[in-house]
């Protein structure tokens, strides 16, 4: 297996594993962190019906999903990006040619 097949297949694992949980994190994060802020609104987060739990926790949520979209990015970009250290032969180099004595 070539090095860019594995970065593919690195990436869409990512993908999947952190990406879209961590959408489903923002999402779920911001609604309750709308619902918080709705006057009578039914909330019970873990027993409490305190909107500024549902808040904290919508807004904790968020990061946490912000975090794992990242990671699929980051993979991707380390993965698939080309490397710049490798020498092809068509380059001049900077060194003069050595003379035989």
């Amino acid at each position: 297996m070539d090095r860019r097949t594995g970065g593919i297949i690195a990436t869409i694992a990512a993908v999947l594993l952190c990406g879209c949980p961590g959408l489903l994190s923002v999402f779920w994060g911001l609604m309750m962190a709308v619902v918080s802020q709705m006057p009578g609104a039914d909330i019970n987060m873990g027993g409490s019906s305190d909107p500024t739990t549902a808040l904290l926790s919508g807004l904790g949520s968020c990061c946490f999903g912000l975090v794992f979209i990242a990671i699929p990015i980051a993979v991707g970009f380390f993965t698939l990006r080309k490397s710049g250290d490798v020498a092809t032969s068509d380059t001049p180099s900077s060194q003069p040619p050595s003379s035989v004595m």
